[in-house]
């Protein structure tokens, strides 16, 4: 192989204009499935009921974002802890199961009037002309599936019937109606029945559960990117007015629910706060009772200060002792706390100063919360709800081990601080026992004061917060339509059947081309055998002709036999055939490929020439030549032939051969004769080479026609006797991998001048895929031919 062809792109072998004209000759059926798919996509528009999209947009506002006043109330349970939860979280949330049952009930979407038209019905939302009482419990109707027909007659009456294809009941208007699931009354609208008199009304209940579903499939949440905390909403349906109020209600749900888990953590802790209130007040009372009956009944106007310092030593030793206590007894309350009902939120600033028991506790209740928000959508066996369980059993195990080790650690501190306020108390038994005693009190006053004064600072707090709770999330844009369709698009939709219409038949014909194995014109003939001559091609001339061509005959069939001839005898010319030059074997791979039609009118052709021209009908297994005249000759001819020369030696030449007027044509024909038992045998007769010795000289041309030679051997049994063989393939017919025998006959010169001819082409793939007439045959006007001037 030299570099030329090593180079060689296949690309550079791609026949473009060969590739269109494959596709470009089925133009009639680009057309056809263009215009089917576009019918199609017409009628689907005009049939399908279009969607309308109501968005919204919604800002998800986070504590430090929607509160005021924050500095005054920060300290308070339901704003000290985070609220930070995940977006991924709150767009679950959005779209609970409870918010959307909120929403079917709310907006009763389960129940739906549809208004029958001429090719497809329409929904009536809102302003439904007719308004159903159910008997029967919401409960039962919320699972309720039924489908029923009304027509009303006049403002008091209506046809009724449950089937498209029972027969109408009349009714009146408040006549309770009996179904499988309970009764059910009719009553009119009067504003609104009238514009339906004699109008059929299909009205729908569906499971509350499926419009569920149909709702979590068609509401789209999702925020704007990953980072940003707003969220989009759109809701699908073809009711416009039905999507802008679905998408209202959610977010209005949303918004309540949030506003609703703060109140109550607030309301929480106000309790706990109003609780430790009452119990201050009844020992500061108790303590103020004991300043005064004491100083009464000792008739103490005034306190020495003779012990001052020590005593100022004191009170600050008992404060700490206080706080000491006080940090413990709120311990004590959360530790109790913890052992009470696990799934209720617990008080996050009562952690005794210790900043991690204060971060469980708020931990604690932001999972609490989540816990209550996904339990709106799901079981208590949820994977998501067991895991926060977990959890949350977690953290409460942390927290009791904290509480505990905190508990130790000031115990070992108020043991520490009693310990000196016994030293300190020690250096005040030398002053008077009345002063001792008054400094106590009132040491025990002042204590009592400040704890009662600071838990009515953070009682005024938390009632400010309940009231002053704002809502969890800012409407950047309200519900609105888009204003247009966006289901189905008409453009799109057309051009999509426009190109379905355009692939069907290119697939069609693409792979029919991929998987054609067969040879079709000329073309490929010379394709997958470069070294053999290709004579030319044979029209398919269909079932009008006959078959054999007539003197002065100017069908395309007859040019190409003619273009055959001449061509044959311009190769014949370029050979140097020493014997039976003017003998050629008609032959083929397999049978039905036409060699007897071929070998037929090649004698035709080279008769009408004037040649004395002799057809041998060699193929004895299978004669057709006789078949191929019957109709043209006599029936009393004689049928003596080929069998019966090789067969009786007595039978002499010329009693085989018959001379035929064909279509005018005057030829020479030996027959096949009769079938014999042993073909092969016989062909290798003696008297094979007298015959063709004697009908080589005493005829321009010998035309034999053999049998195919992949089939049976008989054609190469006397194949030396041939000059010239004319190998016939049929188009359509003949495999591309078959030509291979073709191939080794010619490498191994067992067919002496092997020449090619294609049968059968059709016309669309005649001369090189190209579709042409003959020279001289009259045209054919088109449509638009006929009308040129």
């Amino acid at each position: 192989m030299d570099n030329h062809s090593q180079n060689t792109s296949p690309f550079q072998n791609f026949d473009i204009k060969k590739a269109l004209s494959l596709y470009l000759k089925q133009w009639k059926w680009f057309v056809l499935c263009i215009a089917i798919s576009l019918s199609v996509a017409y009628f689907t528009i005009k049939s399908t009921v279009p969607k309308f999209k109501a968005v919204s947009k919604i800002m998800v506002l986070e504590d430090s974002d929607n509160e005021s006043g924050k500095a005054a109330i920060k300290d308070l349970t339901i704003f000290s802890g985070s609220q930070e939860s995940g977006m991924e979280d709150e767009l679950q949330i959005i779209k609970s199961r409870s918010f959307l049952r909120n929403i079917v009930t709310k907006l009763n979407l389960n129940v739906q009037f549809f208004s029958k038209g001429r090719v497809k019905e329409y929904e009536i939302y809102k302003n439904t002309p007719i308004k159903i009482n159910f008997i029967e419990s919401d409960s039962l109707i919320h699972k309720t599936s039924y489908n029923c027909f009304i027509e009303p007659l006049s403002t008091t009456e209506f046809n009724f019937w449950v089937n498209e294809d029972d027969a109408p009941k009349k009714l009146t208007f408040g006549e309770k109606i009996d179904t499988h699931f309970g009764g059910i009354i009719f009553t009119p609208k009067e504003n609104k029945i009238k514009g339906y008199i004699n109008q059929t009304i299909r009205i729908k209940i569906t499971p509350v559960e499926n419009k569920i579903q149909y709702l979590k499939r068609n509401i789209n949440v999702y925020l704007s990117n990953e980072s940003s905390k707003i969220v989009n909403i759109s809701m699908e349906d073809p009711i416009e007015g039905k999507a802008i109020d679905i998408v209202s209600s959610l977010v209005y749900e949303y918004n309540s629910s949030t506003i609703d888990k703060k109140r109550k953590q607030a309301i929480n802790t106000a309790n706990f706060i109003n609780e430790r209130v009452k119990s201050i007040s009844s020992d500061l009372e108790s303590v103020d009772d004991s300043i005064v009956g004491y100083k009464s009944r000792n008739k103490i106007a005034d306190i020495s200060s003779t012990a001052t310092q020590a005593l100022t030593s004191s009170v600050q030793n008992e404060q700490l002792i206080q706080d000491v206590t006080t940090q413990i007894n709120m311990l004590e309350y959360m530790d109790g706390s913890l052992g009470d009902n696990p799934y209720e939120s617990i008080p996050s600033n009562l952690g005794g100063g210790d900043p991690a028991i204060m971060a469980l506790a708020s931990r604690y209740n932001d999972l609490l919360a989540q816990r209550g928000n996904y339990l709106k959508s799901a079981g208590e066996n949820n994977a998501v709800v067991v895991e926060l369980d977990n959890t949350l059993a977690q953290i409460r195990s942390s927290l009791k081990q904290s509480i505990n080790n905190t508990k130790q650690t000031l115990g070992i501190q108020l043991r520490g601080l009693k310990n000196s306020s016994r030293k300190i108390n020690s250096k005040l038994y030398s002053a008077p026992d009345q002063e001792r005693v008054i400094r106590s009190i009132e040491r025990t006053q002042s204590i009592k004061e400040a704890i009662y004064i600071f838990l009515l600072e953070k009682r005024e707090e938390a009632t400010i917060s309940i009231s002053s709770i704002s809502p969890a999330i800012k409407i950047v844009e309200e519900p609105y339509s888009l204003g247009s369709t966006i289901s189905p698009t008409p453009m799109v939709a057309y051009l999509g059947a426009l190109f379905i219409g355009l692939f069907i038949p290119f697939g069609v014909i693409y792979v029919k081309d991929l998987l054609d194995t067969k040879i079709h014109n000329k073309e490929d003939l010379q394709n997958e055998i470069k070294n053999i001559t290709v004579l030319g091609e044979i029209p398919n001339f269909g079932k009008k002709e006959n078959g054999l061509i007539k003197r002065n005959d100017r069908s395309i069939m007859s040019e190409s036999f003619r273009i055959i001839r001449t061509n044959f005898d311009y190769v014949k010319r370029g050979r140097n055939v020493q014997n039976y030059d003017n003998v050629v074997f008609v032959t083929s791979t397999i049978n039905s490929e036409g060699k007897s039609f071929v070998s037929l009118n090649t004698a035709l052709t080279l008769a009408n020439t004037g040649k004395r021209v002799l057809l041998i009908g060699a193929d004895i297994r299978n004669p057709q030549i006789y078949s191929a005249i019957e109709n043209k000759v006599g029936k009393n001819q004689s049928k003596v032939g080929l069998t019966e020369y090789l067969f009786d030696k007595s039978i002499i030449l010329g009693e085989t051969i018959n001379s035929y007027d064909i279509n005018e044509i005057p030829i020479d024909i030996m027959l096949s004769g009769k079938v014999p038992p042993n073909p092969a045998e016989l062909l290798m007769s003696d008297r094979m080479k007298a015959l063709f010795d004697d009908a080589s000289e005493q005829y321009d041309y010998v035309i034999v026609d053999t049998a195919p030679s992949m089939l049976v051997t008989d054609t190469l049994l006397f194949s030396q006797y041939a000059g010239h063989t004319i190998y016939v393939t049929r188009a359509g017919y003949t495999e591309k991998r078959i030509l291979n025998f073709a191939k080794e006959l010619h490498e191994d010169n067992k067919l002496k001048g092997m020449m090619l001819v294609v049968n059968d082409v059709k016309q669309s793939n005649f001369g090189y895929g190209a579709k042409y007439g003959y020279y001289g045959a009259p045209k054919k006007k088109g449509l638009f031919g006929k009308f040129k001037a």
